[in-house]
């Protein structure tokens, strides 16, 4: 029995765990731009910089957040399959 669902189609959730990766990506490069000069002996970068690494952790949030989405729309479609048992 094939699946209904398209392979183009998105669900719930897709989005916010796409841009999340983003998010976390962008993070990523920032943490280590930063720490560079630590290791390398340069002048370090200003306290902005501190804060755009914390962009790695709003992007796990978010991406966990579209996963607990996805998960929830699941269990609806899961759930409106299911007859009440009497």
């Amino acid at each position: 029995m094939r699946d209904k669902t398209q392979a183009n189609s998105s669900a719930p959730g897709d989005g916010l765990v796409r841009a999340g990766a983003l998010v976390f990506f962008v993070g990523a490069v920032a943490t280590l731009v930063t720490v560079a000069p630590l290791f390398l002996g340069t002048t370090p970068f200003p306290t902005y910089m501190f804060g755009l690494s914390m962009l790695m952790a709003v992007g796990f949030l978010m991406a966990g957040a579209g996963v607990m989405r996805s998960v929830a729309a699941g269990r609806r479609r899961a759930r409106a399959g299911q007859l009440p048992e009497r």
